[in-house]
């Protein structure tokens, strides 16, 4: 599993206070924090600062590679911003998300086109969200051809299948697995990813909802997780859902992670 960090976003009160006050030790113990959880990639986003996000993502990516040598995931659909952040960044950042909407399609795929970037697909269009399986695999289609057509490889691209509230309705969850089976079966290679914790909002024991969820999506073929990687009881539940659906040859890591107490919850 791919693990993409997420609490480097400026939508949480602490980092958006952190950015404003240029705190770059709040900001590296957060990075150092998630990289030795197991984060494979730390996401950074700054777009609340609308006038300031080139200058602000750009100093995350900096302040976050001084105490790591895991690549960003760069969280923008400003092209601007984008390149202010590659600019600082070292080694192969992800980017954080084409769509098929028209504008950010066509302000992204220049900066995408040719690069050995990963890059996080996103099923959306200008028709607005999928709802269906169908929906999903329209956009993928087109999605991830035109990647393709711009020299984008296959093992570089994570589609983000969009995952929806069960809560609004109830076959949103099955919709959004049975998108990533269809996924990783037409498209040999390619990489799935999300940040599933939609799929709990307006319920209860959400954290609950939100792991039993990422183990059904690993059985389906789901191999990226934009997460909280400081959560012990869904990196467990990740770790043993990988060995459970065959990912995790002679349960190597299920059993390193069991010597290193991280199943001992």
């Amino acid at each position: 599993m791919i693990i993409i960090g997420e609490l480097i976003n400026a939508s949480r009160k602490a980092i958006k206070a952190a950015i404003e006050a240029q705190d770059t030790e709040a900001i590296r113990k957060i990075a150092k924090d998630q990289a030795e959880a197991g984060a494979d990639y730390i996401d950074v986003n700054a777009g609340i600062f609308v006038n300031k996000e080139p200058e602000y993502l750009k100093w995350l990516v900096r302040t976050v590679q001084t105490v790591t040598d895991k690549p960003c995931a760069i969280d923008s659909p400003d092209p601007k911003a984008i390149e202010a952040a590659l600019s600082a960044h070292r080694g192969t950042a992800m980017i954080n998300s084409i769509s098929l909407e028209k504008e950010r399609y066509e302000n992204l795929m220049p900066i995408i086109a040719g690069t050995e970037m990963k890059v996080i697909a996103l099923c959306m269009s200008d028709a607005g969200m999928p709802q269906t399986v169908d929906d999903r695999m329209k956009i993928v289609d087109e999605l991830v051809n035109g990647l393709l057509k711009n020299n984008v490889k296959l093992e570089n691209i994570f589609v983000d299948p969009l995952v929806q509230p069960v809560s609004v309705d109830n076959s949103f969850g099955v919709a959004f697995i049975d998108a990533i089976e269809k996924i990783v079966s037409t498209f040999n290679g390619i990489h799935t990813a999300c940040g599933l914790s939609n799929i709990s909002y307006g319920l209860p024991a959400r954290k609950l909802m939100n792991q039993t969820f990422m183990t059904m999506a690993i059985a389906k073929g789901l191999d990226g997780a934009i997460i909280n990687p400081l959560d012990g009881r869904m990196m467990a539940n990740i770790i043993t859902a990988e060995a459970l659906a065959g990912k995790d040859y002679f349960c190597s890591s299920y059993l390193e992670a069991f010597r290193a107490g991280m199943l001992d919850l």
